[in-house]
């Protein structure tokens, strides 16, 4: 499985995803490129059309996925980011492209609770977030609202055993204190939120545990 997500609250997402973590996303996409999974995310973001767009991604880590629409045309990428553990990474990547003046990064931005703290983009991703965020409704609704053409996401199978496995995880970390949470939302009931804010799905591929859903304004 892909690395996951962002927990809440941010002291729980500093604790587990640090700055090692980020070193070793940082490693990885230096040797393979984006994942997978990314990579479909990315592919749907071309198909949307990326030359001189701009794009938001919630929850971006390392930029890796940014990094690739800059090199496919964007105009401009912006990060938001709940934990400093990245930063270091992310801006050596930049610096390695070229592109740290056609980027943004974030820092400390909970969009589901403060959307306006970000301004709008044609495209907006939420690679590997809404499976670790509590109130889905909150965060696709406010990506939706970011969003003037399209809203691409990815969130684990929805299976019987990635739910139990979510309880496990979730009681785990009840015992040793980690504030971090799972969360096995249902894929149908995300899907909603982003028809009810005027976006209709028009992808849906899979990777290995992984479903991708781009969505395009109606």
């Amino acid at each position: 499985m892909d690395d996951c997500c962002a927990p809440q609250p941010p002291s729980g997402y500093d604790r587990e995803f640090d700055e090692r973590f980020a070193r070793r996303l940082a490693r990885r996409y230096r040797t393979e490129g984006l994942t997978p999974s990314a990579r479909l995310i990315l592919s749907f973001a071309a198909s949307v059309g990326l030359d001189g767009a701009s794009v938001l991604e919630i929850g971006g880590g390392i930029g890796d996925i940014q990094l690739e629409a800059l090199k496919r045309g964007a105009a401009h990428a912006t990060n938001v980011e709940l934990s400093s553990a990245y930063e270091p990474e992310a801006a050596r990547l930049l610096d390695e492209a070229g592109l740290r003046d056609r980027a943004t990064r974030v820092l400390g931005v909970d969009l589901a609770g403060t959307p306006e703290a970000v301004e709008r983009a044609d495209i907006v991703v939420l690679h590997r977030v809404v499976c670790c965020y509590p109130d889905y409704r909150r965060l696709l609704g406010a990506a939706a609202g970011r969003g003037n053409r399209a809203v691409v996401f990815s969130h684990p199978t929805h299976s019987l055993g990635t739910r139990l496995m979510a309880r496990l995880i979730n009681g785990w970390y009840t015992v040793t204190g980690n504030p971090y949470r799972a969360f096995a939302h249902a894929p149908d009931a995300m899907i909603e939120v982003l028809r009810e804010r005027g976006f209709e799905p028009r992808y849906r591929e899979r990777s290995g545990p992984w479903h991708v859903i781009g969505a395009v304004r109606a």
